[in-house]
């Protein structure tokens, strides 16, 4: 009796502990995977090139010494902030496009997932797909456990450096917001 009873309590023991270990595992790696520090105005912008709903792959080294760009990270497509978000960029983009600027969205949805959802929103703007989240850890918006980006906007200068890092994203505002910040911040604005 005493010995099923041992047995039975060792092999919890070890499942318990092999629960342990996995969640310290997980917990480690996705420590490992943050960023060392987070990116602050000044700091040069990490080079990305990235595929686009619209067809293109899109190169933050393309527009350097050209205009400013604004990548817009969002968590996943079709869910309600993001569709907010996109709505806000699709319908008001024009104000964004005031400025001498390319902006996009950009998650960590598949290619065809942001092909779909920028068409479904009629976003007139690249939607950018990161689905193995480099350039979103590049850049500290990624959550690494569940590969999914945060929602933070960045709003880069002509000359590679980030002007602005903004975590207080407002979705259903988010163009009139950009537009407003680009002025802020001095981004040119088109004759």
């Amino acid at each position: 009796m005493h010995r099923k009873t041992d047995t039975r309590m060792g092999i919890k023991m070890a499942t318990t502990m092999k629960q342990r270990f996995g969640f310290l595992a997980a917990l480690l790696a996705g420590m490992l995977s943050l960023p060392l520090a987070a990116l602050e105005a000044g700091d040069p912008a990490p080079d990305f090139s990235l595929p686009g709903s619209d067809g293109k792959t899109h190169r933050l080294a393309d527009y350097k010494g050209d205009k400013a760009v604004v990548i817009a990270w969002y968590p996943k497509a079709f869910t309600k902030g993001c569709t907010i978000e996109c709505k806000s960029l699709a319908e008001k983009g024009h104000l964004i496009r005031d400025y001498n600027v390319a902006y996009f969205m950009a998650s960590t949805d598949e290619l065809e997932t942001n092909k779909e959802f920028a068409e479904a929103q009629q976003a007139d703007f690249p939607l950018l797909s990161d689905p193995q989240g480099k350039v979103a850890k590049a850049y500290g918006v990624l959550m690494p456990v569940v590969n999914v980006a945060k929602r933070v906007t960045l709003y880069i200068g002509k000359d590679g450096r980030i002007l602005k890092v903004d975590r207080d994203i407002k979705p259903a505002t988010s163009a009139e917001d950009i537009a407003r910040t680009l002025g802020e911040l001095g981004v040119e604005r088109k004759d």
